[in-house]
């Protein structure tokens, strides 16, 4: 009666060891090359994070008694180590980097899955800060892994393809949610076990039934900083600033402002996803044909009218419909960002493509560490001056975006790479 069980443990262990250069993974059946584990990874994330955003503004306010200090300063504890995202440089040299990215992504819903269990401010920003490690650092390999295993020419689509998997994920959680919440009188404590159980035995799978994939090009495994990367550092630096305050405060706006409950908020979350699902592979060809500069400037743009957008809430009292519609239309402009991906693509050396990914993620969460919690103070004066910020770090970016050339390459990553000498690192 064993020895089947035997077996398959054999068979699971043998496909975990097993290495597979990229140039052979078509041999293998479709469900086990590179992409498809890259799809199934893209799906298994948001299935606990999604349903830990969905739930954590009722969560804390309803359990813990937060208010904006506190849900800053759970934002910015969930946001160090996104800020530390450069020790991956340094686990890589004794992990495999898939290995690193299975194993953050069970961390992640190992964590999400007992978040319930910890209904205090300490509790919470301890949870948080283990499930954050998970998210961050997946998070961080995972986009090394698609610029590695992703050909250039198929990455904008793919990459479309790939945001509308998770968005696939996160409509499948937040409808789920809006169904039974209610009707079967959910507890959150069931909910994030559930999720993130779910999170969490998808990792596994992942690490016993693919092969560990074998990129050509070898990846340095020091911290790299090259001075031809400066706008793609720029801009990751701008755009994690103004993504906390959508993050932190958007949708912390529905419930304190409008008083949303769990099934308003999922229904909420369930419309953005139900729209990435239909709008990001369309916007993957929009990427292709038209360029990184215009998309993100696109991108900009729309950011800068949902923010102005968002102050007049507070300004004017504009109602309820109004803040619905904006938060579904600032995901839509936020699902363009993996533009700056194929932007760094086209730019990078392929060695510096790890390292770098590391160092991004660390510059895209300095401004992450501090803003929700200096931001929290200034939301129980002026809500709506926390968005007018984020709109002026918006116009920012647009100038930044407008530096990209139509064709980035090494050699031409700025517009000015003709008119001024191109440093060699």
């Amino acid at each position: 009666m064993c020895f089947p069980l035997a077996k398959a443990r054999g068979w699971a262990y043998a496909n975990a060891m097993q290495i597979v250069r990229l140039s052979d993974a078509h041999a293998l059946p479709r469900w086990r090359r590179p992409e498809a584990l890259l799809f199934l990874m893209a799906f298994a994330m948001p299935i606990a994070f999604a349903t830990w955003s969905a739930l954590l503004n009722n969560f804390v306010i309803e359990a813990a008694g937060f208010t904006g200090v506190e849900i800053g300063w759970l934002h910015t504890v969930r946001e160090i180590p996104g800020f530390l995202a450069i020790g991956v440089i340094a686990i890589i040299i004794f992990m495999r980097e898939q290995v690193l990215g299975v194993l953050s992504l069970f961390t992640l819903g190992a964590a999400s899955a007992v978040t319930a269990w910890f209904p205090s401010f300490g509790g919470l920003l301890a949870v948080t800060m283990v499930a954050s490690v998970g998210f961050h650092y997946y998070e961080t390999v995972n986009q090394s892994l698609q610029l590695q295993w992703i050909d250039k020419k198929k990455a904008p689509q793919t990459l479309g393809w790939i945001v509308a998997v998770g968005s696939g994920a996160s409509l499948l959680s937040y409808g789920l949610l809006v169904v039974t919440w209610k009707a079967f009188d959910l507890s959150y404590s069931f909910v994030y076990l559930t999720s993130g159980g779910i999170t969490a035995a998808i990792a596994v799978f992942c690490f016993l039934a693919y092969p560990q994939f074998e990129a050509p090009n070898p990846q340095l495994k020091r911290m790299v900083l090259r001075r031809r990367y400066w706008l793609y550092y720029a801009l990751q630096f701008m755009s994690g600033a103004r993504r906390q305050i959508f993050m932190v405060f958007a949708a912390f706006m529905m419930v304190e402002r409008f008083g949303f409950e769990v099934h308003e908020v999922t229904a909420l979350f369930l419309i953005n996803f139900l729209a990435n699902m239909i709008f990001a592979p369309i916007m993957g060809r929009a990427v292709a044909r038209w360029g990184e500069r215009r998309a993100l400037a696109f991108e900009y743009v729309g950011l800068i009218c949902v923010f102005l957008a968002y102050g007049g809430i507070y300004f004017f009292g504009w109602g309820v419909v109004l803040a619905a519609a904006l938060y579904v239309l600032d995901h839509l402009f936020f699902a363009l960002a993996f533009a700056l991906k194929t932007y760094f693509q086209k730019i990078a050396d392929p060695g510096d493509i790890a390292p770098t990914a590391a160092v991004a993620f660390t510059i895209n969460h300095i401004a992450a560490v501090f803003l929700p919690a200096l931001l929290g103070y200034l939301w129980i004066t002026s809500p709506a001056s926390v968005f007018v910020l984020a709109a002026g770090m918006a116009c920012v970016s647009l100038a930044l975006a407008l530096m990209i050339p139509r064709h980035p390459e090494p050699g031409h990553e700025t517009v000015f790479a003709g008119l001024l000498p191109t440093p060699a690192e």
